[in-house]
């Protein structure tokens, strides 16, 4: 996959980033993972099948191919749960992941400005659904920075399986990895800030890697101002454990403001629902999803008693 950005980003208004991505993206690549072996096996498998188109049919990113051997296919895919991002489709396999990122595109892209002939950073891009979504809207390129090693290996699986695949690339590293350089038009940061310790630094970071009068799109976890400016949970939010604030929408505002950011706009405020996110049987054995996180007596709180999940956007410009 490094490889395949490269050459993409020789030819884009990214170039000069190719040493330090290289750099991180080895760097992480290094570390040991029982698991590799395994996921190397299952995309040979995968991408031993024919070529085909991809397209948007909603709610699928599918892929138009044929298929060596479904039953083989469908077990080399399974192989790399859990799907938390999608839904997909290959040829007749569809792979129902927990989260149905049609459902928060069809929210938010209204709004944004154009994608076309962009660069577009999607930061914690998971197996790059929103990344196909974003090149397939033009873009020049869209790097997608995601940690996470297993969803790389998803994402390399789905491409491996597109001809002429979109100028989208899902690469296992971190914002911190992105130099200090004004390089992309927009920069989405969706379901990432309520994971950071330090929001200030998130938000500064972003700011720090878009060009001037860039757009950020930010997507993450709030409260409803009754419960107060931000609640910090002492354990676990929602079963989460790495949950390290919910800013109310208006706290929120402010933090953009203090960071610097221009024309602040919320977009979107919505309550997650059991249909947005939900258990499939692509999510490995860990069957559990929103509804088993949510107080069964009283859906607007979570298990734990805190404000059920609640989801704001804001696009604003640096």
């Amino acid at each position: 996959m490094l490889n395949d950005f490269l050459n993409n980003c020789q030819k884009s208004p990214i170039s000069y980033l190719q040493k330090d991505i290289t750099n991180a993206t080895t760097k992480r690549l290094s570390v040991k993972n029982g698991n590799i072996k395994k996921w190397e096996k299952s995309i040979e498998e995968i991408k031993s099948n024919p070529k085909g188109n991809l397209q948007y049919s909603n709610p699928y990113l599918h892929i138009k191919t044929t298929i060596n051997d479904e039953i083989k296919l469908i077990k080399s895919l399974q192989s790399l749960t859990p799907w938390r991002k999608g839904p997909y489709k290959i040829e007749n396999i569809t792979i129902e992941s927990e989260w149905g990122c049609n459902i928060k595109w069809d929210r938010i892209s209204p709004y944004i400005s154009s994608l076309k002939n962009k660069t577009v950073l999607d930061v914690g891009a998971s197996n790059g659904y929103f990344s196909y979504k974003m090149a397939m809207l033009g873009a020049k390129i869209v790097l997608g920075v995601e940690p996470f090693l297993l969803f790389n290996y998803q994402f390399k699986a789905t491409r491996s399986l597109i001809k002429n695949p979109p100028k989208a690339f899902v690469l296992p590293i971190s914002l911190e990895d992105i130099p200090n350089k004004e390089s992309f038009d927009t920069v989405f940061s969706m379901g990432v800030l309520y994971h950071q310790k330090d929001y200030k630094k998130h938000l500064q970071k972003l700011k720090n890697v878009m060009k001037p009068n860039g757009e950020l799109v930010l997507e993450t976890l709030v409260i409803n101002s009754k419960y107060g400016t931000q609640i910090i949970p002492k354990d676990r939010y929602a079963r989460m454990r790495n949950v390290y604030c919910l800013p109310s929408v208006n706290t929120l505002n402010k933090w953009l403001k203090s960071a610097g950011f221009k024309n602040i706009e919320l977009i979107n405020i919505n309550q997650t629902s059991v249909s947005e996110q939900k258990a499939t049987s692509w999510i490995g054995e860990n069957t559990k999803s929103l509804k088993d996180f949510l107080n069964p007596n009283d859906i607007n709180y979570t298990i734990e008693g805190l404000p059920a999940p609640i989801r704001a956007t804001f696009i604003c410009n640096k």
